[in-house]
């Protein structure tokens, strides 16, 4: 929100008026403008001037002036205000002599000051804190219930503390725009629980707390017969809260607005409280609006309850109605259809019939089966008794055999038992023949073993003499080898320069692959470091893109230029920059809104050149072809970017300031060069929040023409006519294309030390290539060196092994010809040993002879008893086969047992199953008999499964002839004959209820429309009346389109004023702005004197008017409003016209603002009184 206050310096006025009853013709009452510094008492216009336009020579008007409570800033002090002691004030009333009664005498005049009851007002003396509750008005002054008797305002919109004290009856508040009037209609609205919304300048209540202090309070004092009612609220700008009190004690908002409803103050409502933004709305206000208003305001306190009353009844009838209406539409349908389908319903239950017979049958069946199938277990039963009785005669026949079975088992067992006894002596003896026979064997062995031995020492004796010969020739040999080699010369001198040169090779070499290492360390740092800087490059470049990017979705034509100038800078002379919000280039992206907010947007967008020729280029490609809408501008040719500032930045610090626009950003040359060139951004200074808080002392002090502080903008200007200063502030938009921060600069040097990496790097590999030749170089002669000296050392080692090995072996001949053998005495102990071992073995061969013998007679014996044992084997697999034949034919006969006894309990499980089908069927219990209704049943039909089954099919037959019958038809008809017997019921009901709306309407109806008739005749009366005055016509009806309709109820007012035309209903459109003042303001007065609200506000209404309607309006104003048992009046105006008449029960309120006010200190309200009575008594001699 933007605001423009002309005045001397600063912004708002300091001061505000307190209302003071003083005896003396209109004054002027003025404030302190704020610039200064300055408050004082009004300077007092002497009797035959004009004051705000009413003459000197009006009738008797009790007068009060508003004087200004002005505080003085403490010296150091930010945003506080101290407010000096106030005289105190005096009761005083004066009767001014009209025209049309005689002079009085001064002293007349006096007495009448004196007794006069109603301009009595308990003295209040002013302090630094909230003014305390006043004493309470005696409950017999003119004042009426509810009625306005005190208004105080601290900190509040213009003012820092006033008090103003109204009449009882008619009060003029008048004064200049701006002076504070509406501020007094607005503290009223708000002390009185009212919302900011309806005054139509705020929506929020910290808004009306004056600018620069943290806390504002109004306080409102309401008569009342029982004890005034004082009400406080404190308003808190940060939380943007209300404090409530109600005689100085807390209590909350709701209690506030009971207390408040409870006196009939209705300041939402336009009859009673109509602001200057909101007497457009009257109006503009629909007829039902203006009805509900009028009844709020003027009626009974029960006619809106009843109107409310009667609009619910009147929707619940309708609902009631409607309802009737469609249960009966809906019922009707019902009946018809049920008849409809009647027919189908008598068929669905013949078939029904044939279906219980059906059901009778198939209940039968299952007693049927049951019999049928009980016979046939009786007879298996039968059965299965008899193969029991076989079963038993067999088991009985097989006794003897068994017992004959077991004898010949028990005889094979003691044959087995004497088998195996032969068996293990045979054993034993065969083990002994095989023991013997192994120890044969072993002698065997040992004969052979002394011949091998005796043979491996021949053979041994005949291969040393062997190597022995070979030994001999070998050395032969190795000596005649010995003596052919040449004489080895000195190789040791050859051997010690190849050992050096190859040893400064090898140190070459780790030299090079040390100076390899070094640089491939080198190439890897280098990498590092160029990736960083990569990484670097590329966060810069994603910073650009993102500026880009929202180029491109804000502005696409732009971004599409800038794509092509990238592509064509080729076609230009000089340096083309990019638009300037991608070359800007924020310090610090917190400062982005100032430049955002001082460049406009088409700027931010421009492209910016240096040569005409090259701009007329671009844009005849990118406007003209391309057609893109596209900004662009041409830098000065003397260059502004580095022009100084006016005024040095250290003389602004001390209100705040920390830099100027330029040096917030960086930017190329011609862009920074076309900025302080076309909007000063180098003259321009940002300050903080303390700068906000000096505000007045910035603008006063520094004749700065914009100034930027934390959160808003202010530019000053000075009116060509007052040479005042008038000062506006906007509040700075949060910033969207520069909060991304590119440091351009230091890109630049990163893109050099990437250009300077990648030479190094290029240095380190081509020295890599050459170490690695040198290294090839080196390894190659080393490789030389080493076979050179290994050739060397071959050479000199081949004397010395030719004898070493002639050495060994003449050492292997000597231990050769040492180790002799004597091979004739080895063959006479070996000869001697054999002798012994065949004597033992002759032994052994004969006690071998006889165990084989022993071991014949005992298989001999062991092979009868074998024999004996297969007898009575035989024997016994004679027997069992017969008992196997025995046992078979009792299987069988158990076999056949077992089915017949699986057959009986099938049968009995089925008997069951049927059994529990059949009570099923039947519905019956496990202890319940068949009852007689089905035995009864049962003997009327067929007893054997044929003939039930024969049946059924018949009557299956006959239930299928009654084809597409739905068994839900009938259940829906069922349901739908339930359904009309419960809609009849329910119909009834609602029919009884709707006549019980009809007759509740019809009571609250004319409890409510005869009074409102009655009321809105009257209403009629007074306002027809004010237009005839006016030689005009008007007239208020109560209107509707349809008498039922109660939400359509409204009052029309009709209008005109020219004989010429007809009744017009007053809309928006219709009358002019005047005529539409003067209609709201006469309905209004028809309403004072009907009204039971305790006072009435209307602001600025007569600006619209002509003077004619202005003065008979004014007049009516005055007549009614000032007549007894009337509700208080407020009426604020900027202006009124000369020679209005006036009422001695008027209260008339002046404000005043300007540069020439008294301080509070230098005004003397009782020296001021005495020089006024001067003045008046000496105007009878004049």
């Amino acid at each position: 929100m933007q605001k423009h206050t002309e005045q001397s310096c600063g912004r708002f006025p300091r001061g505000g008026p307190v209302s003071h009853p003083v005896p003396f013709p209109p004054a002027r009452v003025s404030q302190d403008p704020g610039g200064g510094g300055r408050g004082g008492a009004c300077p007092v216009t002497l009797p035959g001037r004009d004051c705000a336009g009413a003459g000197a020579g009006s009738r008797a008007v009790a007068r009060r002036a508003v004087r200004a409570g002005v505080g003085r800033r403490g010296a150091g002090a930010v945003g506080r205000w101290e407010r000096k002691p106030q005289p105190r004030r005096e009761t005083a009333r004066m009767a001014t002599p009209s025209r049309r009664t005689s002079t009085q005498s001064p002293l007349a005049s006096k007495r009448a000051i004196l007794s006069d009851p109603s301009s009595e007002v308990p003295s209040k003396k002013k302090s630094s804190v909230p003014p305390a509750a006043p004493r309470p008005l005696p409950s017999s002054g003119p004042f009426v219930e509810g009625s306005i008797v005190r208004i105080a305002m601290e900190n509040f919109l213009t003012y820092d503390v006033c008090e103003v004290s109204p009449g009882p009856h008619l009060n003029m508040i008048i004064g200049a725009n701006g002076t504070g009037k509406s501020s007094i209609v607005c503290a009223i609205c708000l002390g009185l629980a009212g919302k900011p919304a309806f005054m139509g300048r705020a929506d929020k209540v910290g808004f009306f707390v004056k600018r620069g202090c943290s806390k504002g309070m109004v306080e409102i004092e309401l008569f009342r017969t029982s004890g005034n009612l004082v009400i406080t609220r404190e308003i808190d700008v940060a939380k943007n809260q209300s404090s409530w009190f109600i005689n100085k004690k807390s209590t909350s908002p709701k209690v506030v607005e009971e207390q408040v409803a409870a006196l009939n103050i209705q300041v939402g409502n336009l009859c009673q409280f109509l602001p200057q933004d909101k007497v457009g709305e009257f109006a503009k206000l629909s007829k039902i609006e203006l009805l509900e208003a009028t009844e709020k305001s003027v009626g009974p306190p029960e006619m809106h309850k009843y109107h409310c009353e009667l609009k619910n009844f009147r929707e619940k009838e309708k609902q009631l109605e409607t309802s009737c209406k469609q249960k009966t539409e809906y019922l009707e349908k019902m009946i018809q259809r049920n008849e409809r389908y009647k027919q189908d319903v008598d068929r669905f239950y013949e078939r029904k019939r044939h279906l219980d017979l059906i059901e009778m049958l198939e209940a039968k069946r299952p007693w049927v089966e049951y019999e049928n199938v009980r016979q046939e277990y009786e007879e298996v039963k039968l059965a299965r008794d008899q193969a029991k009785e076989e079963v038993r005669k067999l088991k009985e026949s097989q006794i003897p055999i068994t017992e004959r079975i077991e004898e010949m088992e028990r005889q094979r067992h003691s044959l087995e038992a004497r088998i195996r006894e032969k068996a293990l002596a045979i054993k034993e003896t065969s083990q002994k023949c095989k023991h013997k026979q192994d120890v044969i064997e072993r002698k065997d062995k040992q004969i052979e073993e002394l011949q091998q031995a005796l043979t491996v020492k021949q053979n041994e004796e005949h291969d040393r003499q062997r190597r022995i010969s070979n030994t001999r020739k070998m050395i032969e040999d190795l000596q005649n080898e010995l003596r052919t080699t040449e004489n080895c010369e000195n190789l040791q001198p050859q051997i010690d320069a190849i050992t050096n040169d190859l040893r400064r090779v090898q140190d070459e070499k780790a030299l090079c692959e040390s100076e390899i290492i070094d640089k491939r360390k080198e190439r890897e740092t280098l990498e590092k470091e160029k990736r960083s800087v990569d990484d670097h490059i590329v966060r810069f470049d994603n910073l650009m893109n993102q500026k880009e990017d929202k180029l491109r979705q804000r502005y696409r034509d732009t971004y599409d230029a800038v794509l092509w100038l990238r592509n064509n800078r080729d076609k230009f002379k000089q340096r083309v920059c990019e638009p300037i919000m991608l070359t800007i280039n924020m310090k610090d992206n917190k400062n982005a809104k100032y430049i955002e907010n001082h460049i406009p947007s088409n700027d931010l967008r421009a492209f910016v050149f240096e040569n005409q020729e090259d701009m007329e280029v671009f844009l005849k490609e990118v406007r003209d072809n391309k057609k893109l809408r596209v900004n662009a501008v041409i830098a000065p040719k003397n260059s502004y970017a580095d022009k100084a500032p006016s005024r040095s930045l250290n003389d602004l610090k001390q209100y705040g300031f920390f830099s100027y626009l330029r040096e917030l950003f960086d930017a190329p040359d011609p862009v920074m060069s076309y900025l302080c060139c076309q909007y000063h951004i180098h003259e321009v200074p940002v300050g903080t929040e303390r700068t906000r808080e000096k505000i007045e002392r910035v603008i006063q002090e520094t004749r700065l023409k914009q100034i930027y502080t934390a959160e808003e903008k202010y530019v000053v200007k000075t009116s060509f006519y007052s040479n005042k200063v008038i000062s506006s502030n906007t509040s700075l938009k949060v910033a969207q294309f520069l909060t991304v921060t590119v440091d351009l600069e230091q890109r630049r040097h990163l893109e050099e030390q990437l250009k300077e990496i990648n030479r190094k790097l290029q240095a380190v590999d081509s020295g890599l290539i050459a170490l690695h030749e040198t290294n090839k170089h080196l390894e190659h002669k080393d490789n030389e060196l080493r076979q050179k000296k290994k050739e060397l050392l071959e050479r000199k080692m081949k004397k010395r092994q030719l004898e070493q090995k002639i050495s060994s072996k003449l050492g292997s001949l000597k231990l050769m010809e040492q180790d002799t053998c004597n091979l004739e005495e080895e063959e006479r102990k070996a000869s001697t040993k054999i002798k012994e071992i065949n004597i033992q073995k002759a032994k052994l061969v004969t006690e071998l002879t006889n165990l084989i013998k022993n071991c014949t007679a005992l298989h001999i014996q062991k092979v009868d008893l074998i024999l004996q044992n297969t007898t009575v084997i035989s024997e016994k697999n004679k027997l069992e086969s017969d008992y196997m034949a025995t046992s078979a034919q009792l299987r069988i006969t158990e076999q056949h047992f077992i089915e017949l006894d699986e057959n009986r309990q099938r049968l009995l499980q089925k008997c069951k199953e049927l059994m529990k089908r059949a009570r099923q069927v039947c519905n019956l219990g496990a202890e319940q008999t068949v009852p007689q209704e089905y035995q009864t049943a049962f003997q009327d039909l067929p007893n054997t499964l044929d003939e039930i089954d024969a049946l059924l099919t018949e009557e299956r037959s006959r239930a299928s002839c009654f084809t597409g019958l739905n068994p839900t038809v009938v259940e829906e008809y069922t349901k739908r004959e339930e359904e009309i017997e419960q809609l009849t019921a329910e119909l009834k009901i609602k029919k009884v209820e709707l006549d019980k709306y009809r007759e509740n309407i019809s009571q609250v109806k004319e409890r409510w429309l005869n009074p409102l008739k009655e009321l809105v005749e009257k209403i009629n009366e007074k306002f027809s009346y004010f237009f005839s005055s006016m030689q005009c016509a008007g007239e208020v009806d109560l209107h509707t389109e349809n008498e039922e309709d109660y939400d359509k109820y409204g009052i029309r007012i009709r209008v005109k004023f020219r004989s010429s035309t007809e009744l017009h209903e007053l809309t928006p459109h219709h009358q002019s702005g005047g005529e539409r003042s003067v209609s709201t303001m006469l309905y209004l007065m028809a309403l004072q004197e009907l009204n039971r609200c305790p006072f009435r506000v209307v602001d600025e209404i007569n600006q619209g008017m002509d003077p004619i309607n202005e003065r008979r309006v004014f007049e009516m104003v005055v007549n009614t409003a000032c007549k007894e048992n009337t509700s208080q009046y407020f009426f604020i105006t900027p202006k009124l016209l000369q020679n209005l008449p006036y009422s001695e029960k008027m209260t008339v309120l002046f404000v005043y603002n300007g540069p020439h006010m008294l301080e509070p200190n230098r005004w003397n309200l009782k020296a001021f009184q005495r020089r006024r009575r001067r003045i008046t008594f000496t105007q009878p001699s004049q």
